[in-house]
């Protein structure tokens, strides 16, 4: 399997407006890649993705590809529900010269069935350009629509030139193994306490939050397989409360950016208790 490497899955700054802050958004993105990282993602979960219109999309993409980064090393996020919308989404990033898009599969309807999902992601493809690569996207706690192994190894054999990996953001350790053990596709790890035990098995990488705090440490977590067992364990304190808020609340401390504490409506800051008990624990753990 081919090696992805550490892409950062990017915390998107936004103003009092609800705008995105675009001259931060690319600084960021800036400083994780000068950071040594593979790439950037771009409106993930991480990266308040969903409540981001289609206007918002294009000046972000537009934003990090003046600022200087290549095309090629920015992989955005795609969360529709209709798959010619979806599609539509791709078609207007790869007029920008984005090639690599990280989909969440439909997450409206529960409990579809394989063939409904198989047939949903192979409309997506034949409406979208052949230069569209494809990473499947698994993460059920937040869609409410998983991927089940054999369904990745469906499409994955279905369209091998535009499928070109799968990210497993669910946290199950019997699941990343499954995906890693069938060699369908590529597996990129979410949950970044599973990296040190997926790498042997040939993880190809990760899009991950964590990487916005500690580009360096997740590098060398995936070059070693070593586990990094502080970073374990403020990931543990970190999905304790709500997960983008709260790496927003550390990378403002951090930073000593406030602004970093704004997030897109539907999603609010945390709460004084959160904040002060996430602050606190990681600040102990790190």
């Amino acid at each position: 399997m081919s090696k992805f490497g550490i892409s950062v899955a990017l915390l998107t700054p936004v103003k009092e407006t609800g705008a995105i802050d675009l001259a931060a958004l690319a600084a960021h993105a800036m400083k994780m890649m000068q950071s040594g990282v593979a790439g950037v993602t771009l409106f993930g979960t991480t990266g308040e993705g969903a409540s981001m219109d289609g206007a918002s999309r294009a000046a972000g993409v537009k934003a990090l590809l003046e600022a200087g980064i290549p095309a090629e090393k920015v992989t955005l996020g795609i969360c529709e529900t209709a798959a010619q919308d979806a599609a539509d989404e791709i078609e207007s990033a790869s007029r920008l010269g984005i090639t690599q898009f990280l989909l969440m599969p439909p997450c409206y309807f529960k409990n579809c069935a394989d063939d409904g999902l198989f047939d949903w992601h192979m409309q997506l493809h034949n409406a979208t350009p052949s230069s569209a690569k494809i990473i499947l996207y698994h993460i059920p706690q937040v869609s409410g629509v998983g991927l089940s192994v054999p369904l990745v190894g469906r499409l994955a054999a279905a369209a091998p030139e535009r499928i070109i990996a799968i990210k497993d953001s669910s946290g199950s350790w019997a699941n990343a193994e499954a995906l890693l053990k069938q060699g369908a596709l590529p597996v990129l790890i979410g949950d970044e306490r599973l990296m040190h035990r997926a790498v042997p098995l040939g993880a190809s990488g990760a899009i991950c939050g964590m990487a916005n705090l500690y580009p360096e440490r997740m590098i060398r977590l995936f070059e070693t397989g070593e586990e990094d067992k502080a970073l374990s364990d403020e990931v543990t304190e970190i999905v304790s409360v709500p997960v983008v808020p709260a790496l927003k609340a550390i990378l403002a401390e951090r930073s000593g950016e406030p602004g970093w504490n704004r997030l897109r409506a539907p999603l609010t800051p945390l709460s004084a208790t959160d904040r002060a008990k996430v602050l606190a624990a990681v600040a102990e753990v790190a």
